[in-house]
């Protein structure tokens, strides 16, 4: 096959850097924008906080560049292209000590961001309070290193998911630890006994079990719920309660005290000890809506997001550099070396602030599409509302909504929500109006958590009560919804 040359041409978008940037910032919520903002501070020393006045010791370092001594003989330009043509003008104008800052605070609340401090929290770990569990108890250096194993094997719930076996070749193969299954089985139900009670459990019936007996002496009840869990507990998780009445010889009452005592039990003894994501641990809300006398005010949270500034004494070495009458390769070096940090500077405030005003439009066009539901925070008012519609509004890419509605929280006068809370589908009713799929669920836990739990309602009756207030719906639509609302079947939601 003979080889030849030939022209083409392509029709291609690029995003540029400051795009992905943006792009970026945008998905970082509140909580984690201060470190985002720190990080790029860290790494750009032509940043740096509006309060900060002090040149750093890298600024001193440059500015020695400049200042050479009079019997040093300079060296020539040497005629390369990258040094003979730097224009600086665009960064030593008169009046620009301001250029590219912002500022987030908003002067008319300035006691909205004084004396609060972002939220933190400090904690040790899951396992790392097994473990200092484990080193108060004497024991041989083989024995501990088994130990230290299953504790490693224990999931964030405090379940043992991995079998004995398992283990034991686990410590044969990553260890070199010769063990046996019963030497592995007796330090399991050793680790056990750690706090939390339940903790090491291979299933929740086992868990469950190990709470019960740490009880054990209190009273008849509690033998009468560990033989329940023991013997009948399939028939437990699936409420069929007269099967429990007639094997344990119980009435009524004798079955409530065993459920109360199965029920103050913890199926998941490692979760509140668990790691967290740290903007995940606390919400922080991203936007606060007030309400003032009828009128709907929005403002960002700022107190995450300091506010910046190029660095005066970059600008200051620019300066400098442009009154000199001698100009070696050296400075010329230093001086494309501060445009380009100054540049990157600019850039990542751009971003900031751009960041700052796409959020501020999606949520202020969010809240006058949903100004009713702001106004009384009733979720039936709420509208059908998805990112199509936000972004036909605000002139917005749908990915760009979905970007800034993506981890983020407004906080109002009747709690605290996601974004994504107020985007949902649309239903119609029997007059054809269209309302929104939230609205039909808050109907349907109202009804739910208004039934008898001696009978409660099948997704049948449901169906019917719904369609009797003008929903067009179907049986198994709700049975969607109500799976969505972590609302378990009729039969599970019996009680006594």
């Amino acid at each position: 096959m003979a080889l030849s040359q030939g022209l083409q041409q392509k029709l291609l978008q690029k995003l540029s850097p400051q795009q992905i940037q943006l792009m970026k910032l945008l998905q970082v919520p509140t909580a984690n924008l201060e470190e985002r903002i720190k990080e790029e501070m860290e790494e750009n020393p032509a940043l740096e906080l509006s309060e900060d006045n002090h040149d750093d010791e890298f600024n001193t370092e440059l500015k020695d560049e400049f200042e050479t001594p009079a019997d040093e003989d300079h060296e020539k330009d040497g005629g390369e292209d990258e040094y003979e043509n730097i224009d600086i003008s665009e960064y030593v104008s008169e009046g620009d000590d301001d250029i590219a800052d912002y500022k987030l605070r908003d002067d008319n609340y300035p006691e909205a961001d004084e004396g609060k401090v972002s939220p933190h929290r400090m904690e040790t770990s899951f396992h790392e309070h097994m473990l200092e569990q484990l080193g108060l108890i004497k024991m041989e250096d083989k024995q501990r290193k088994i130990a230290e194993q299953i504790v490693g094997s224990i999931d964030d719930d405090g379940y043992l998911r991995r079998g004995t076996s398992a283990i034991v070749d686990d410590l044969a193969f990553r260890q070199n630890i010769d063990s046996s299954d019963e030497e592995v089985e007796a330090l399991i139900q050793l680790v056990q006994q750690f706090d939390p009670p339940g903790i090491a459990a291979r299933d929740l019936q086992e868990c469950l079990l190990l709470q019960l007996n740490r009880h054990k002496a209190q009273g008849k009840e509690v033998e009468k719920a560990i033989e329940a869990i023991e013997n009948y507990f399939d028939e437990f998780t699936k409420k069929h309660y007269e099967k429990i009445q007639r094997g344990l010889g119980i009435d009524d009452e004798g079955l409530k005290d065993v459920i109360n005592q199965i029920i103050r039990l913890n199926p998941k003894p490692g979760g509140n000890h668990a790691d967290v994501n740290k903007a995940e641990s606390y919400v922080v809300p991203d936007f606060f809506i007030y309400n003032n006398g009828g009128k709907l005010e929005l403002t960002l949270n700022s107190r995450n997001a300091p506010d910046l500034r190029i660095s005066g004494g970059y600008r200051d070495m620019l300066k400098e550099y442009d009154r000199g009458t001698k100009k070696d390769k050296r400075q010329k070096e230093a001086v494309l070396f501060i445009k380009q940090k100054i540049d990157a500077a600019k850039w990542f405030i751009d971003a900031i602030k751009q960041r700052q005003h796409t959020l501020s439009s999606v949520m202020e066009t969010i809240m006058e599409y949903q100004r009713e539901f702001f106004m009384t925070g009733d979720e039936t008012t709420l509208r059908p509302m998805i990112l199509k519609d936000i972004a036909e509004r605000t002139n917005l890419d749908i990915s760009t909504v979905s970007r800034v509605a993506n981890s983020k929280f407004v906080q109002t006068e009747f709690g605290t929500y996601r974004l994504k809370f107020f985007f949902s589908e649309s239903l119609s009713t029997e007059s054809g109006e269209e309302v929104s799929t939230r609205e039909v669920k808050k109907i349907l836990s109202d009804l739910i958590a208004a039934e008898s739990k001696r009978k409660p309602l099948s997704d049948e009756r449901l169906t019917e009560l719904l369609q009797e207030k003008g929903y067009n719906i179907a049986r198994r639509t709700v049975a969607k919804y109500r799976e969505q609302l972590n609302i378990p079947v009729a039969r599970l939601r019996k009680e006594l």
